[in-house]
């Protein structure tokens, strides 16, 4: 196998965000151009200098999984900044709206007593969801990394998401209706831009936990590897 068979090979072997696993099959193609013009310069045709420096490399089934690993990582790093920047974002928006709304449009006289306690979950969550992909973020650096299996993280982030992102949709909704807001607010501008700007973090941390359990799944040794 020449090297642009290799990488070719390698890329589709490969899932993950797309920078990164641009950069790790350019790197490794690299790597393999850089062992081929050794051997080229030891007197070894071109054809046969690219056959040894792939044959030194590893067969594409054996060099993969370290690959598929890393490009795991990534993606949970991009889950957890997004985490990390989006929730006090959203939450930061809905505060500056309803500091600059008046008292008498948003505090109705008749809430049920359970109001309190389902608000103050649901900053509690938001505030979790937002510390963990912090930790996560931190935990995933390539110069903090101090995890065995980095895609144990990513995993464990991506089903957090999973789980926490309707049950604060959920709770959301609940202390909406119950708030009794008139239709004046709800359908005023700054309303409006918060929706938008909750529900359009909210579907691509969805997308992206969706990303993290397939590609954690993907890196996972198989069943014989893990009973060994």
């Amino acid at each position: 196998m020449l090297i642009d068979d290799y990488a070719a090979e390698l890329r589709r072997a490969l899932s993950g965000p797309y920078g990164p696993k641009r950069d790790l099959v350019v790197e490794a193609r690299h790597s393999l151009l850089d062992c081929a013009e050794a051997y080229q310069a030891r007197g070894l045709p071109r054809t046969e200098a690219e056959r040894r420096a792939v044959e030194e490399f590893g067969p594409v089934g054996d060099v993969a999984p370290g690959y598929q690993e890393e490009l795991t990582a990534a993606a949970g790093r991009r889950l957890g900044l997004l985490l990390f920047v989006s929730v006090p974002a959203t939450v930061l928006a809905w505060s500056l709206i309803w500091s600059f709304q008046p008292a008498g449009t948003w505090v109705p006289s008749g809430r049920p007593e359970w109001f309190p306690t389902a608000s103050r979950l649901l900053d509690v969550l938001q505030l979790a969801v937002g510390l963990y992909g912090g930790l996560a973020l931190l935990a995933l650096s390539r110069r903090a990394r101090w995890i065995p299996r980095p895609r144990l993280v990513t995993r464990s982030l991506g089903l957090s998401v999973w789980l926490l992102l309707p049950l604060n949709t959920l709770l959301g909704l609940l202390v909406s209706q119950a708030a009794q807001l008139p239709a004046s607010t709800l359908t005023s501008a700054p309303v409006i831009l918060a929706n938008v700007l909750t529900y359009a973090f909210a579907g691509t941390q969805l997308y992206c936990a969706t990303r993290c359990v397939m590609l954690s799944r993907k890196a996972w040794p198989p069943a014989a590897a893990r009973s060994r």
